[in-house]
């Protein structure tokens, strides 16, 4: 059984989900791949993982590094689940590029060979945003390539991170 529940944030609503034991969705509304791997049966109520996911969100959106990590659980294939592991190790206030991502995939799996297209691919059908961290992903020359729930949004975020310093423009 999947519980579903929605809740206000500085991006918009964020729709979460989980099992029993872990966070298993976490999107921003209107986000590319929104909830596609949501089971059939969903229970629409709170949970306590989801009090957990907010109190994390709330100290993360007031600029403050959580000092408590969520269990999280996304559903992919495996190279997927390596790349996300990846993401998941970047620290607060850093970036990678999708370059660097590939290279160190191909570091950790005996030098299986992965491009940087199929990091991006990966990157952008991340189930769990903002807990495992795809907008800290950059592009080679630093460039802000797509995010799935929006630029303004990554910006954003970048910005919460004193990463990006620049101005948004509407």
């Amino acid at each position: 059984m999947e519980y579903l529940y929605s809740a206000q944030s500085p991006l918009g609503i964020l729709t979460m989900s989980c099992n029993s034991d872990s966070i298993t969705g976490l999107w921003i509304e209107g986000q590319k791949h929104f909830a596609r791997n949501l089971d059939k049966d969903v229970l629409k109520q709170k949970h306590s993982l989801f009090e957990m996911a907010e109190k994390w969100l709330d100290i993360y959106f007031k600029g403050g590094e959580p000092d408590f990590n969520l269990p999280l659980m996304p559903k992919g294939s495996q190279f997927q689940k390596s790349i996300w592991n990846i993401l998941r190790r970047i620290p607060r206030g850093r970036t990678m590029t999708y370059g660097e991502i590939a290279k160190q995939y191909e570091t950790e799996n005996n030098g299986k060979h992965t491009s940087a297209r199929g990091v991006g691919n990966a990157v952008g059908r991340n189930p769990i945003s903002i807990l495992i961290p795809c907008h800290r992903v950059i592009g080679k020359n630093g460039d802000l390539t797509g995010y799935a729930g929006g630029i303004h949004n990554k910006i954003i975020l970048l910005q919460i991170e004193g990463i990006y310093n620049k101005e948004i423009k509407p």
